[in-house]
């Protein structure tokens, strides 16, 4: 288990997010025992209250099973977690998301940007994406000004998460478009390319209820560090 990520998200939920992660990269396989609770909670640093919401997290979603006298088993089937729309694994599988907001602006929307929304107008993030501590990848979120607006001091993850809390708009679908493209040049200087340099690239479309798209995003990764893993069960 890796050092976990600072995030908005409760320890507990980062250590069971992990968890399913792993689990859905078949890292941890199914019927798997994991190890003892004292044991795996010293393991990954945590007291053993907390690592025992974390496994009811994880029963709850149906990817623990849980019998008394002899341990804790890993269910294949079941939930997908939060970060189920993250498609980014490490090359080994797995991985938990984090991201650093690099900046928030209120711009017109750009001629090059498909059409979203009903707004002239939307927020840009651009955030920096970690697995566990490694970063492998820029984003830049375009959400249409007509669904609310972002306050930056607030701006929390996992971002979906943010969106149905702070603006009551629950994304429900997602249309992904791999291919390859440039860096951008507001790559900082610790992102392993370089601006310029071909890396992976996601175009994502996502939708709230409405019919039309609410929100655009543009990924850029490295595929040295990650892949795009896409499961279908």
């Amino acid at each position: 288990m890796p050092p976990r990520s600072r995030t908005a998200l409760p320890v507990y939920l980062q250590i069971s997010e992990a968890l399913i992660r792993d689990i859905a990269a078949g890292r941890l396989a199914d019927g798997e025992r994991l190890p003892p609770e004292r044991v795996f909670a010293a393991r990954l640093g945590v007291s053993v209250g907390t690592l025992r919401k974390a496994l009811a997290d994880l029963e709850a979603q149906g990817r623990l099973a849980r019998i008394q006298g002899s341990g804790n088993y890993v269910k294949a089937g079941g939930g997908t977690g939060i970060y189920a729309m993250f498609r980014l694994e490490l090359p080994e599988g797995g991985g938990l998301p984090r991201a650093r907001v690099v900046s928030v602006a209120e711009l017109d929307k750009p001629a090059d940007l498909p059409t979203f929304g009903q707004s002239d107008r939307a927020t840009r993030i651009r955030r920096l994406r970690f697995l566990n501590e490694t970063l492998v990848a820029l984003e830049e979120i375009w959400l249409d000004l007509a669904v609310g607006r972002i306050d930056p001091a607030q701006l929390a993850e996992p971002l979906y998460r943010h969106y149905q809390n702070a603006l009551g708009v629950r994304i429900v679908k997602a249309e992904d478009r791999v291919s390859i493209a440039p860096v951008p040049g507001w790559a900082p200087e610790g992102f392993p390319k370089a601006p310029g340099a071909i890396a992976g690239y996601v175009q994502r479309l996502s939708w709230a209820e409405a019919a039309a798209p609410v929100e655009y995003s543009r990924t850029w990764f490295d595929p040295d560090r990650a892949q795009y893993v896409q499961r279908m069960t």
